[in-house]
């Protein structure tokens, strides 16, 4: 590995083909951008410097990539490859060892690969290394020309190779890895030769004595994102990787063909992942966890052995052996303990619910703090809105609600109160039975007005 070691990030592009206001680099997959996608590959690799060369939208990327271990230096025209690295020198203008040089909107290269990249380059001695790919279809790509010995002849792009050129299947990945006082000596000196009147950073190679290539076991590696269709083959690949990964550790997933989940999703072994599931986000699955059919859970924490059964959890947190849905809706900020269940049809919105309670259907819990062995009787609902301000209310242990009871906020009941079915609470009850309801009337001779006449 190498003993001092840059890394350049080529980001600079808007991304034309995908249609869109936002920068390419910016899409996301996996749960990530593409550019976060890239930066975080570079894990386990050591390295002094991190520069994101940014252009297009370059306000929004550096907003979005808020790290104190990147700089930024902005390529204010897009000129190529050569000339944003040109923007860097200035800041590498005392740096001794290797620069590894990578596109932002190829996101599939594996750490283990850049690793193997950089070992190699070093090792070698070459002033450059590259990484190169064999693919079935090479349209778009960089064609690169070896001698008898496998050293790097020539580097052509796709749009300046001749018919017969283009029958070669081994690309330019995009990705390189230079000594840097030898890149440093021939960027300046960069022409735009080419139909494009770009500086390509690939003739800096015709300026060096030795350069190396390495190439991809796993040709996804390299693919790069140019376009919506792309960056749907990218997010399939990255899923695919994910749910592998997961399987090898100890989850069942019964069917990968109809599960997604993000590369930033944690799930530990013994999880059962039904079809038609998907994990997003910051999620976080403890072991024995059952997860779906039908379930979409995203930025939320599910502890040992909960299930959740046709539901949507956004930004809550789920205690052991707690039980959810089907078709519950837990929005942000709900916190459900040990061993509650929360069934049909039951929304939670910034509420916490204590240990073995039960809400198991058609009711709604908003701005609540819920006690321990709580019971709340079907159709009852938190009214926590009064057209201007949220309210709180408060359940203390052992609460009980009956069937289509309404709690006003703010509102507070002690520990036991019992509500009677039918109610609508306005006040505080610190103890006993609240009956807030008209009292039923009988009138067993009664007609209809048409029927006296």
């Amino acid at each position: 590995m190498a003993a001092h070691l840059a890394v350049v990030v080529l980001a600079a592009g808007k991304g034309t083909r995908m249609r869109s206001t936002l920068p390419k680099v910016l899409h996301r997959l996996g749960g990530r951008t593409i550019l976060e996608q890239v930066l975080h590959n570079l894990k386990g690799l050591a390295h002094q410097h991190c520069v994101v060369v940014v252009g297009y939208g370059a306000d929004r990327v550096r907003a979005q990539i808020d790290r104190p271990d990147i700089a930024f230096v902005e390529q204010t025209e897009q000129l190529g490859t050569g000339h944003a690295v040109q923007q860097v020198m200035p800041l590498l203008m005392d740096f001794s060892g290797h620069v590894l040089v990578l596109n932002g909107d190829a996101p599939l290269i594996r750490p283990g690969t850049l690793e193997r990249l950089v070992t190699t380059h070093v090792q070698s001695g070459a002033e450059a290394t590259i990484l190169t790919a064999r693919l079935a279809d090479p349209t778009g790509y960089g064609r690169v020309f070896l001698d008898s010995e496998g050293q790097v002849l020539q580097v052509i792009e796709h749009r300046d190779c001749t018919p017969e050129q283009r029958l070669n299947t081994l690309i330019n990945a995009g990705i390189y890895c230079y000594r840097w006082e030898r890149l440093a000596e021939v960027l300046p000196a960069l022409k735009a030769d080419n139909d494009q009147s770009e500086l390509y950073l690939p003739d800096t190679l015709l300026q060096l004595a030795n350069v190396a290539q390495v190439e991809v076991d796993d040709p996804t590696e390299v693919l790069g994102i140019n376009d919506r269709l792309q960056l749907a083959e990218a997010s399939r690949v990255l899923n695919t990787r994910t749910l592998e990964r997961l399987m090898r550790a100890g989850v069942t997933i019964v069917d990968p063909a109809s599960v997604t989940v993000d590369d930033t999703v944690e799930v530990e072994a013994d999880v059962i992942i039904e079809p038609q599931t998907h994990l997003r986000g910051q999620t976080r699955i403890a072991a024995g966890c059952r997860i779906g059919p039908g379930t979409l859970i995203e930025d939320s924490l599910l502890d040992t052995e909960a299930t959740v059964l046709y539901s949507v959890l956004h930004g809550a947190r789920v205690g052991a052996l707690s039980r959810i849905g089907p078709y519950a809706h837990l929005r942000s900020e709900s916190v459900i303990g040990k061993g509650c269940r929360i069934g049909n049809f039951v929304e939670v919105k910034k509420a916490s619910v204590g240990d073995g309670s039960a809400a198991a259907h058609l009711s709604y819990l908003g701005d609540a703090t819920l006690g321990e062995r709580v019971n709340i009787g079907a159709g009852t609902i938190i009214a926590n809105y009064d057209g201007k301000h949220k309210h709180h209310t408060r359940l203390g242990d052992a609460v009980k609600t009956g069937a289509n009871s309404v709690l006003v906020a703010p509102l507070s009941l002690g520990d036991g109160v019992n509500v009677a079915a039918g109610s609508t609470v306005t006040e505080d009850v610190s103890q006993g039975l609240v009956i807030a309801r008209p009292r039923q009337v009988v009138k067993p001779e009664w007609r209809p007005s048409y029927e006296s006449s």
